[in-house]
């Protein structure tokens, strides 16, 4: 899933990493190792390196997330990062999510067990009807408020009323793949920007965010539109930060409650908690593409037609996974919870969990109100000519800003000279003419200041017009800007206007 680009040659070396946390390793030859104390890490691909040297204080590394397989990483390392407390996620190059490690919270027997007896003591059934009750929510919000779509939220609605009538796991699967059926139809055309010199680059259905089935594997995965790739992408990174907070609370993640089956090689309580955030990735992922472009070099179609990030994309996203696991936090405290509050007896002294993903508890004690509204980071600002990267409130680099402007004034000009042709611009004209006519013929020569002749007209008034603005002129002697500036280029005026302009100038007889 990520090709990677040839680009500078200058290795770059580091000593801290991104605001969000968050390193992103890609390219071949990755290296994870420790020296003297501190993480040492290498990525990229031929002479493109990047050298990170971590020490154990200061560092502000949160996840490390490896994508491809090419490349080691020590045993030494594993065990700083497990010190550190620092997550790491291993992403093979399709997308698919190999392994996760992280903080690890004790495990309770009571609740593995009450885990497991929850598909079939009805427990089960209440957590997964609440998941997919705000999963439901989500869609119907991103329907009515980001694609308008009011008709197609409705549907997603009665769907969503009718959930509380399902018994089943098989009924409440059925009611989530119609509302996911209607829900993805109103993707399919929705356009997706591009910078004009990426437009004859592009094949033409990646203008289009299209259809979540692909046609190369019947379902999301091996995504064929670069708008599915990301949505996959980041998937990958929020069920990675799902298990890490299942593990964290001491659930086993391939127990599932029943939503979805138990499968080989998959983690099922995984899938099932993190079903209420897909619609907030999904929101963030369409707020991106009606606001910016995306770009030609960040994206790769193999020779079967699959999509793929290239590796500044993915490292991009990936700081994005922090957001997604605080959203996610509450869910997994929410599922421990129900699942405690189920196992446990009356007798039992403590019968509720302690937020340690969330801290909710120790915020509510303080007196202040707890809320999960983390935002992910914000996407970078191109030139919708080029693909250069800009700052943010403005629409084209200052190249292609030119031919913009080229084009906008070609265009107005183009508006101007047909609202000069109206029958109402038209009558103005005519009222005008008449007005200028009748004041020339009623004009008296002999009233004309002796000392003001062509000749004092022609050397000293008009070679100061030139200095003079149109604005100034048309002011003075009652005409319109774009005869006083045919004046100011040269052309001689009516001369019953040259007392005027020569006391705009400050020219007296005195000095004839």
């Amino acid at each position: 899933m990520v090709p990677t680009e040839n680009v500078r040659q200058v290795p770059q070396s580091h000593n801290s990493v991104p605001r969000h946390g968050v390193l992103t390793l890609v390219g071949y030859g990755i290296q994870v190792r420790v020296d003297k104390g501190h993480l040492v890490v290498h990525d990229g691909i031929g002479a493109e390196r990047y050298y990170y040297r971590l020490p154990r204080v200061g560092h502000r590394l949160k996840r490390l997330v490896v994508v491809g397989s090419d490349g080691l990483i020590s045993l030494t390392a594993l065990r700083w990062l497990q010190d550190q407390h620092i997550a790491f996620s291993f992403l093979e190059r399709n997308g698919k999510l190999l392994c996760v490690t992280g903080p690890v919270g004790s495990s309770d027997a009571k609740l593995r067990r009450a885990q497991a007896f929850a598909i079939s003591n009805g427990v089960g059934l209440e957590i997964c009807r609440r998941l997919i009750d705000a999963k439901l929510q989500g869609q119907e919000e991103v329907l009515r408020e980001r694609l308008d779509r009011g008709a197609t939220a409705d549907v997603i609605a009665r769907f969503r009323d009718r959930l509380d009538s399902a018994e089943s796991f098989d009924a409440l699967r059925i009611l989530e793949s119609n509302a996911a059926a209607a829900y993805f139809r109103e993707w399919r055309d929705i356009p997706v920007s591009w910078p004009k010199a990426d437009l004859a680059k592009i094949p033409e259905h990646w203008r289009f965010i299209g259809s979540r089935q692909s046609p190369l594997s019947g379902g999301p995965r091996l995504a064929v539109t670069p708008a599915h790739a990301i949505l996959n992408y980041c998937f990958a990174l929020l069920e990675a930060e799902t298990r890490l907070a299942i593990s964290s609370l001491g659930m086993d993640a391939g127990l599932g409650l029943g939503l979805h089956t138990d499968t080989a090689n998959r983690d099922s309580l995984v899938f099932d908690v993190l079903e209420p955030i897909r619609p907030r990735v999904e929101a963030w992922l369409l707020d991106w593409i009606a606001k910016e472009p995306l770009r030609r070099a960040d994206f790769f179609e193999t020779a079967t037609g699959n999509c793929r990030l290239m590796s500044q994309m993915c490292t991009h996203l990936g700081g994005t996974a922090s957001a997604w696991g605080k959203l996610v936090a509450p869910w997994a405290e929410y599922v421990a919870q129900t699942l405690w509050a189920g196992a446990t007896s009356r007798r039992t002294c403590n019968s509720i969990l302690p937020t340690r993903l969330t801290q909710q508890r120790r915020t509510e004690a303080k007196g202040k109100v707890w809320m999960a509204a983390p935002e992910p980071p914000k996407v970078d600002h191109f030139c919708r000519g080029c693909g250069t990267k800009i700052a943010i409130g403005r629409l084209n680099c200052p190249n292609c800003a030119v031919d913009g402007a080229s084009e906008r004034l070609a265009v107005a000009a183009r508006l101007g000279r047909i609202a000069a042709r109206s029958p109402e611009a038209r009558a103005k004209h005519v009222a005008s003419h008449l007005r200028h006519t009748k004041a020339n013929s009623a004009w008296d020569a002999s009233k004309q200041p002796a000392w003001l002749t062509d000749q004092l007209f022609s050397e000293k008034i008009q070679p100061l017009l030139a200095q003079a603005s149109p604005s100034a002129i048309a002011k003075r002697i009652g005409v319109s800007r774009w005869y006083a500036g045919r004046i100011r280029e040269g052309y001689r005026p009516h001369p019953r206007h040259w007392h005027r302009l020569a006391q705009l100038l400050g020219v007296f007889g005195n000095e004839s």
